[in-house]
């Protein structure tokens, strides 16, 4: 299996996946984030306690690269501190204009699968979306 075929798999499992799509329990965070060009539609729920990003969940429906973008997000921020997950989402969006070092794409672990989205600007407000509305939850956190 070559790497495109992989961040493929990824991808796609991850757009399918239920694992992180459910509310938070206790949830001291909740933000809606949409994507009026194409109807993509999340809230994105937190509990932060702390200064760490205890439990993360989304619900909410749109294309597959914005479901599997807010899966993987959550995967790589829960139980994170704050500013560690702010730090990976500068990185996330460093990676999505294509200026990212490769010791610095191997920090958005799985999240990496999404790199290729920089060669298809149509998708790349449905590849952000979580991560804009990660930031301004984080931002109005601090």
């Amino acid at each position: 299996m070559n790497l495109n075929e992989l961040y493929t798999q990824i991808i796609t499992e991850n757009s399918r996946s239920t694992a992180n799509r459910h509310p938070v329990a206790g949830a001291t965070h909740s933000l809606e984030g949409v994507n009026p060009s194409c109807g993509d539609d999340i809230t994105l729920q937190l509990r932060i306690a702390d200064g760490v990003i205890q439990d993360a969940g989304f619900i909410g429906s749109g294309c597959a690269i914005s479901q599997a973008s807010a899966s993987l997000m959550i995967d790589l921020v829960k139980g994170r501190k704050v500013t560690d997950a702010k730090r990976l989402i500068g990185l996330y969006f460093q990676m999505i204009k294509g200026k990212i070092t490769p010791e610095e794409l191997d920090d958005l672990e799985d999240a990496a699968a999404l790199q290729g989205i920089a060669h298809v600007p149509a998708r790349v407000k449905c590849a952000v979306l979580a991560w804009h509305t990660l930031e301004e939850v984080l931002d109005k956190a601090s």
